[in-house]
Parts: C-alpha cells; sequence; structure tokens
C-alpha cells in the first residue's frame, strides 16, 4: 500500500462518531463499562487528593520496555528542574492479556522508585476486545474517573505507549499547553533507529516528517488556528496525547476500535470544535519496533517503508496543491458558518461544487463548525485530494509556502 494515512483508514469506518449534538451529561461519574471496567477500578486504590495528572500505559508482554519508559516517568521534572509536588501525578499500567511477567515487573519498578505513585492491574479481555482501543478506553475512562473523584474536571489524562521514554519535563510541558487554553495536547513523537541496516528506513522517515511539517506550516498560514499557532508539528497519537477529563467527557470518551483510536479521539475533539495544539515543547522518543501490538500503527508504517526501501518504491501522499485548496476553502466555510463581515457565501457555494440549497441548510444546522467541515469533506469534489510522490510533494511545498508569504508581504505593503 504506497499511500497509507490514518485518515484513509479512519474513512474506511475503523472510528466511530460521537454526536456533538447530543446532551453531555456533566453531573454523573462515566459509568464503569461491562466487567472489565469494573475489574481495573477494583484493582487501583483510591486517588491521591493532590492528584493533578493520570498517566495511562496499555501494555501486552512489555517486560522488556517497561523499565525504561518508568523511570522516565519517574524522572519528571518542573521547568525550574524540581521534582513534581507528591501525589500531584499518578501512573497506572493495564497489564492486558499478558504472557510475560509485565505486572510483577510494575510492582519491582514500583519499589524502585517509591517517590513515583505507580498502580497496575490485570485483565484478560475477551478475544474479541483484546485490542488497544479497549484497552487505552478501560485506562482513560478510569483516570478519567479519577481526575473528578478529587474534584479535578480540568485535570489532566496523558497518554503514552509502553515502548516510549517521555522527556523530562513532558509532563509541565504539557500542563503549561492545558493552561495557556489547550484541551488536548499532542506531542511530538521522535522515533529511535539505529545501525546501517535501517538507513533507507530513516531517510523515508526522515522525507515523510519533512513533508507533513511544512504541511503544518503551510496550513498555518492559509487557515491559521490562534490555539494551534506555529512553530507546531502534526502528531497526535497514543504515545503522547493528553486532555483535559472535561474535554474527555464532552466527546464521550475514546472511541474504541481496533487501532487508531488516538486518531478517533482527536476527530471527535475537532468534531465538537475543542482545542488541540500540536506541541514542540511536548517530546517523547518511541521505539522503532516493526512487529508492534496493533494491527495498523506506527510499528506497522515502519514495515510498510522498510519494504518500500527494499523494493525501491516510493511512498505517495497527499497532494500539497489540493491541500492548498481545501484549506482556502475551510478558511471560507469557517468564515461564512461564524457569520464574519464580508464572508463571501456565494462565491464559497460555487468553490464547494454543491447546490446552494444544501449548503445554506448546512450552515444553519451544523451544530459546531467540526460537523460542518466534516460533511463538507464528504460531500464536496472541490475537497478530493489524490495522492503524489513524496518526493514531488517535497518540491512543491517549499514553493507554496515562500509563494503565501510574498503575496502576505505584498498584501501588509499595500495596507
Amino acid at each position: 500500500m504506497d499511500h497509507a494515512t490514518p485518515a484513509r483508514f479512519l474513512a474506511a469506518g475503523e472510528a466511530t462518531a460521537t454526536d456533538p449534538t447530543q446532551a453531555a451529561d456533566w453531573l454523573f461519574p462515566l459509568p464503569l463499562r461491562g466487567h472489565s471496567a469494573r475489574l481495573l477500578h477494583q484493582q487501583l486504590p483510591l486517588p491521591h487528593p493532590a492528584l493533578r495528572i493520570s498517566v495511562i500505559i496499555p501494555a501486552k508482554d512489555e517486560v522488556a520496555n517497561l523499565p525504561a519508559t518508568l523511570a522516565a516517568l519517574a524522572a519528571q521534572v518542573d521547568w525550574h528542574g524540581q521534582p513534581w509536588p507528591a501525589g500531584s501525578f499518578e501512573v497506572i499500567v493495564l497489564a492486558n492479556n499478558c504472557t510475560d511477567h509485565t505486572a510483577a515487573l510494575v510492582r519491582r519498578q514500583a519499589r524502585r522508585f517509591p517517590n513515583l505513585v505507580l498502580h497496575v492491574a490485570e485483565l484478560c479481555l475477551p478475544a474479541a476486545k483484546a485490542h488497544v482501543g479497549r484497552a487505552r478506553r478501560l485506562l482513560m475512562d478510569e483516570a478519567c474517573a479519577r481526575l473528578e473523584q478529587v474534584s479535578r474536571r480540568h485535570g489532566i489524562i496523558a497518554s503514552t505507549d509502553a515502548d516510549t521514554r517521555v522527556a523530562p519535563t513532558w509532563l509541565a510541558a504539557i500542563q503549561a499547553e492545558i493552561a495557556a487554553g489547550a484541551d488536548a495536547v499532542g506531542g511530538r513523537i521522535l522515533t529511535e533507529m539505529g545501525g546501517p541496516a535501517l538507513h533507507p528506513l530513516r531517510r523515508i522517515q526522515t522525507a515523510d516528517a519533512a513533508y507533513h511539517l511544512l504541511c503544518a506550516r503551510l496550513e498555518g498560514l492559509l487557515d491559521p488556528m490562534p490555539t494551534d499557532p506555529w512553530p507546531r508539528h502534526h502528531q497526535h497519537f497514543g504515545a503522547s496525547l493528553a486532555l483535559t477529563a472535561r474535554a474527555y467527557r464532552q466527546v464521550g470518551g475514546l472511541p474504541e476500535v481496533r487501532f487508531l483510536e488516538d486518531e478517533a479521539l482527536c476527530q471527535a475533539l475537532r468534531r465538537h470544535d475543542l482545542k488541540l495544539r500540536h506541541s514542540p515543547r511536548v517530546q517523547v522518543l518511541t521505539s522503532a519496533r516493526r512487529q508492534g501490538r496493533v494491527e495498523v500503527g506506527l510499528s506497522w508504517q515502519l514495515s510498510e517503508w522498510l519494504k518500500m526501501s527494499q523494493q525501491q518504491r516510493e511512498p505517495h501522499v497527499d497532494n500539497p496543491v489540493q491541500l492548498t485548496r481545501r484549506w482556502q476553502l475551510r478558511r471560507q466555510l469557517r468564515a461564512c458558518w461564524s457569520g464574519c463581515a464580508g464572508a463571501e457565501t456565494a462565491a464559497l457555494v460555487t468553490r464547494l461544487a454543491l447546490p446552494e440549497s444544501v449548503v445554506l441548510l448546512q450552515l444553519r444546522q451544523a451544530p459546531t463548525f467540526g460537523v460542518l467541515w466534516e460533511w463538507a469533506l464528504a460531500h464536496s469534489p472541490a475537497l478530493a485530494v489524490a495522492p503524489v510522490p513524496l518526493s514531488r510533494a517535497l518540491l512543491l511545498l517549499p514553493r507554496l509556502i515562500q509563494s503565501h508569504l510574498v503575496a502576505e508581504g505584498r498584501s501588509v505593503v499595500a495596507a
């Protein structure tokens, strides 16, 4: 598969939708969803009264990786290099369907790091539910309930993976972004990759990262979001993803899908017009293993890229020229939906290539801009994007960025 992106898989129906028009229940905690949720809850002690951040880690047969992951969390410091106040954050590991001694290892690590509030629970999920979406959902539901139990609706649920080492200021950077107004924070995920055998894979991954960062720069120029300004990146995956308990409740929790559950959660955040920040200050380092624990994820993508390099094939990505049109139309659509002065609805309708009555009806009825934009993407032929070779996209993007910067500069001078 040359053109493999999370959005493509979500479009195939793996992700589930949460309807923002449904009334949110703000008064009662999330229900314990079935037998597994109750078992998880029963294995954990009461939350510390000072709890502000609950870090969750799904783990299946992770004896080899968890020691470094937990050591990095035990080494968390604030911006001044000082340890966090006692009980202000906790780490919950769910050892699900393990055939090794993952849970026992976590208990040993808890004794090794007595200042780290570290909990572990063990579950054997039914075969149909034994996937990362279910495990992460169980953990996030429990983390949300624990934060609400100590009256921290704006407390933070932070997700990472068992093969990932967070930076020493990971929690401090997440907290700073939330304090600045973000509802959720995607962290920059760097990959640990060495050895000459992986050089071809490293080249593809570096080129792919350059493409996505250039896209983020162009998107920020064409449709700037005050809540996610440049500099920013493009990642919002389970290895480094955080959100407030309030936001988690508002979207109805993590969509329980077999894979790409992190993408599905971020889709739900956008559908509710919640503020997702892609912060360069929030960083983690994850492994480059190519035999992962999920059907589609980083390990799968790395494996696909390695096959491409061996077969001398090039990955394909979304056409930047068509993305430019999409982001320009999104900005126009948002202006019309918001009722901004000078918004040209008639011109927008023409560019979307949709019946005027249909567009006007959606503009009136959409409960959020996120819902409206999803509808437009699903129906407007003008928003379609085709794949192009990665090398071609890397040639186009700097030119598109420069062209916009020059045009923007001229408009400022003219003003």
